[in-house]
């Protein structure tokens, strides 16, 4: 008889009339959340940041209304106790689903909202990428939390998971020195990426060198960083290398840099008249910050002068720009003025009178 039960009008009746009152109240409720998120524009429209918060709440929460209106209609319909049980596990599943949802864009609603106070492309721009660096490294640890404990809360819906971690705390001690050993790489990298952001060796748009390559940093994960090289290839390292291994870092307390230019000529330019050209080329140029214009005679060799130009800029791409201006300029001043100060190489081939008499004699 058990089998012919679907074909009981009455359940069929129960079954209908409960499917119609659910999907009234679905209907119910987005016609309530449209209401309310409405009225609510309305009011924050002229608010700072009122409209993009909404934006950033208004997804997530469109099924939570519904959500509540059926989890409130649907103990009060005529069915199935197991049916039940069934739709009220997956309101649950979904609640949590939403909430997360919720959290995480309130989580980049405050990220919005820090990074719009902090101007990154600003020339003094150190306050602004420290704080984007902790803001963007802890935006993703608390990402990745808010994931974690969303699906440890889902599986802990089911009784039958339930039963299994009760069961599994009993060997916790050994199964934690076991995933100790097997994440060991995995959270020293993790713990790494906590360390970078609080300590901030570096920040975003920081100019480094490492391994050889002159870059900016571009992107600070919790596991690896990526630099932008001045030639637009990108070098991605783990994020231990900078905890781990040294590296320079030309913008760690301030964007100014002394930027140095190295000429070489004979010992007979006049060092003077290369102290004048300089501060000549340097001064209207609109790159230098007035700071530092220099000239040092640095080495002596037997074959030359080293001269050092030193001249100071707001920033290290400034810096390049200036030196390189410098350096053409410096070269072609040379040329025109003192042609023979250029660097040479002097050879003597032995005494050529002496050479000559013994020709004579034999």
């Amino acid at each position: 008889m058990d089998s012919w039960k679907f074909l009981d009008l009455d359940l069929w009746k129960n079954f209908g009339t409960s499917a119609a009152f659910l999907s009234a109240a679905f209907v119910l409720g987005l016609v309530l959340h449209r209401i309310i998120f409405g009225i609510t524009g309305r009011l924050v429209r002229n608010l700072p940041w009122g409209e993009k918060g909404l934006a950033y709440i208004r997804k997530p929460s469109r099924f939570l209304f519904p959500l509540l209106a059926v989890n409130l209609v649907a103990p009060s319909l005529d069915m199935p106790e197991r049916l039940l049980r069934i739709l009220q596990h997956v309101i649950a599943i979904l609640f949590i689903v939403i909430f997360t949802c919720l959290v995480i864009g309130l989580i980049r609603l405050l990220r919005d909202y820090l990074l719009s106070r902090h101007d990154i492309s600003a020339i003094d721009n150190l306050q602004a990428r420290k704080i984007s660096t902790q803001v963007r490294v802890l935006e993703k640890v608390l990402l990745t939390i808010m994931v974690i404990a969303s699906l440890s809360f889902i599986l802990m819906t089911f009784d039958s998971i339930r039963q299994i971690g009760i069961s599994l705390l009993a060997s916790a001690g050994i199964a934690g020195i076991i995933i100790g050993f097997a994440a060991q790489k995995s959270l020293g990298t993790l713990l790494a990426g906590i360390q970078v952001a609080l300590t901030q060796p570096i920040r975003l748009d920081d100019v480094v060198i490492v391994e050889g390559e002159w870059g900016r940093i571009e992107e600070i994960t919790l596991t690896y960083v990526v630099v932008r090289i001045w030639d637009l290839r990108r070098l991605v390292l783990p994020i231990t290398y900078f905890i781990e291994k040294p590296f320079q870092n030309w913008t760690r307390t301030s964007s100014d840099i002394l930027g140095s230019v190295f000429i070489h000529t004979d010992y007979t330019v006049p060092v003077d008249a290369i102290r004048r050209e300089l501060e000549r080329i340097v001064k209207p140029h609109p790159l230098w910050d007035g700071q530092v214009c220099v000239t040092h005679v640095t080495n002596c060799t037997p074959q030359n002068l080293e001269t050092r130009l030193l001249v100071s800029t707001r920033s290290s791409g400034d810096g390049w720009e200036l030196r390189c201006h410098v350096r053409e300029k410096m070269v072609e001043f040379l040329q025109k003025n003192y042609p023979e100060s250029l660097p040479k190489v002097r050879v003597q081939l032995g005494n050529s009178v002496d050479a000559a008499a013994e020709e004579t004699t034999t």
